[in-house]
């Protein structure tokens, strides 16, 4: 190898890390200027977090997505009919006497829906709207606040997601049906639009079947897929054959990328 080639080689690796440590520290920037706003919180489940797998986002094995236990349920007027599922929040505990003490402020991600509930009192449905409300896992609940307080008001603020390791989909359906799960979303997380490719066929349009499931009628079974992501702050990134030619439904396929 040649001195000039060797230059370019350490070139490209020195301009990669560099944007690798200007995509964190914008993120951290963004972060840090991000509008806190009010809300409250209270948890459901046990210390383990059973009660809190599955759920409207159409997660599954929360442990096994890479979720665990930072997880949050929405109220309505956060949900947004399943859109901000997979987006990401930092919460911190504020004017209450159960708050735990310099608790500092966790990050949880979006994956179900704290439904309404209309019968009376109405003023403890702290999942009504307009009411802007996070029911967390009961161990993200006391790492800010004591377990006797129940619910307690907190600040919180949309933050980007930092996920391990690439965006992953979820293969299910027929040849006739593909609904595709798509989930470990980095950056602002919520997915608002996807399309499908196979190798024979141009970039198709999927359509939102529920939580962060999308799915097309159209037939693409023995064909490499790709998928074209795009989320709420309007980043849009192409992941190229994600899926060789011979996948088959309830499979799923990891990106070698992930949005940042």
């Amino acid at each position: 190898m040649n001195l000039a080639l060797i230059f370019v080689v350490l070139l490209a690796i020195l301009v990669s890390a560099a944007d690798a440590e200007w995509d964190d520290a914008h993120a951290e920037w963004e972060d840090a200027h991000a509008e806190w706003e009010d809300a409250h919180a209270t948890f459901y489940g046990d210390i383990n977090g059973g009660e809190t797998m599955q759920g409207a986002c159409g997660y599954g094995n929360l442990f096994q997505q890479g979720y665990g236990l930072e997880t949050a349920a929405l109220s309505t007027a956060l949900f947004n009919n399943g859109q901000t599922c997979g987006a990401c929040f930092e919460l911190v505990c504020e004017n209450s006497r159960w708050c735990k003490p310099n608790a500092g402020s966790i990050r949880v991600t979006a994956t179900n829906f704290c439904p309404p509930n209309y019968s009376p009192p109405l003023n403890t449905r702290w999942c009504n709207p307009p009411n802007k409300h996070f029911d967390l896992s009961m161990k993200m609940f006391t790492s800010i606040a004591e377990y006797s307080g129940g619910i307690v008001p907190v600040k919180f603020r949309r933050v980007k997601c930092q996920k391990i390791g690439g965006v992953r989909f979820e293969i299910k359906g027929n040849p006739y049906f593909i609904m595709v799960l798509v989930y470990n979303v980095g950056g602002a997380g919520d997915v608002t639009s996807v399309a499908i490719k196979g190798h024979n066929s141009n970039w198709i349009p999927m359509q939102r079947n529920w939580g962060q499931n999308w799915n097309t009628g159209v037939g693409l079974v023995g064909q490499r897929l790709s998928f074209l992501v795009q989320t709420s702050d309007g980043v849009r990134m192409p992941f190229f054959d994600v899926a060789s030619e011979n996948w088959a439904f309830g499979q799923t396929f990891e990106a070698r990328l992930n949005i940042h």
